[in-house]
């Protein structure tokens, strides 16, 4: 690998795309880099980097690739059953009005379960009021996020009872998720990166599979980000496969560690 070329096309991903190349590990970039210069036919990271200076078309190719969006309806279920089961009821009992934040929520599936979920407890809790934020620095992943069309196979941790009720089928086979989850949630383009929270006193944030792209130093400055961005008794929900870094896990207590919850501590 020419190391001068390749930091080059690092020096224009970040002045072109806006993504702070330092904050990933340098195989994922490469990687992620190499499969586009296939995908192109092009061999030297010199010639990829002339494309990648000269069209909009490729530097929004690279980055939906640089954030992949892996996500479905209800995923990691235990997860959500205890926040469903466990963490709203405890919120509510200290609060009517409950703030979510979904970070990197990609192409909106998590936050639609959220709203999924907070709509069917709304039996129990009519008075309640939820706010769900959802944010994403992907352009086309919060665009589809927004439109709230899905394929059957996103739903296939759904009941059947619950699509019928949540979703309208459209005449193509897709699947339109209904106003009362739309207007639940609040898109919004933010990078996790910028330093900030996308607002404050939030009661959970969940951001899930997300920093396994990330260096140890940025996964801590993300729960640097997170902790004053919770209210007191705030709950911050990691991806399955994440864990809490030593340097900061002074900010957090153990909730449930196996499906890797944790809350702010000072309550």
């Amino acid at each position: 690998m020419d190391t001068r070329e390749f930091q080059s096309v690092l020096r224009t991903i970040e002045s072109r795309l806006g993504i702070q190349c330092g904050n990933y590990k340098p195989d994922y970039l490469q990687r992620r880099i190499q499969s586009r210069m296939r995908m192109n036919k092009i061999e030297s990271y010199a010639n990829y980097n002339s494309l990648l200076i000269s069209s909009t078309t490729e530097q929004e190719a690279l980055r939906n690739a640089l954030t992949i969006n892996v996500t479905k309806f209800w995923r990691d279920p235990e997860v959500f059953d205890l926040i469903k089961r466990d963490i709203i009821p405890e919120i509510r009992r200290r609060k009517q009005k409950i703030r979510i934040w979904s970070a990197g929520c990609a192409t909106g599936e998590e936050p639609y379960t959220l709203a999924l979920m907070i709509h069917e407890a709304r039996v129990l809790y009519p008075d309640v009021q939820v706010t769900i934020f959802a944010s994403d620095i992907d352009r086309e992943a919060l665009k589809k996020a927004e439109t709230g069309i899905y394929l059957k196979k996103a739903l296939e941790n759904l009941s059947e009872s619950q699509v019928r009720r949540h979703f309208d089928e459209q005449p193509d086979g897709t699947f339109l998720v209904k106003p009362h989850l739309r207007d639940l949630v609040k898109f919004s383009r933010h990078d996790l990166m910028s330093g900030r929270a996308v607002t404050q006193y939030l009661d959970i944030i969940l951001c899930r599979n997300v920093t396994i792209y990330f260096t140890e130093k940025q996964k801590d400055e993300l729960a640097r980000i997170f902790a004053p961005a919770l209210a007191e008794g705030g709950y911050y929900v990691m991806g399955k496969t994440e864990y809490m870094g030593r340097d900061v896990e002074q900010l957090y207590d153990p909730y449930n560690p196996i499906q890797k919850i944790y809350r702010k501590k000072g309550i």
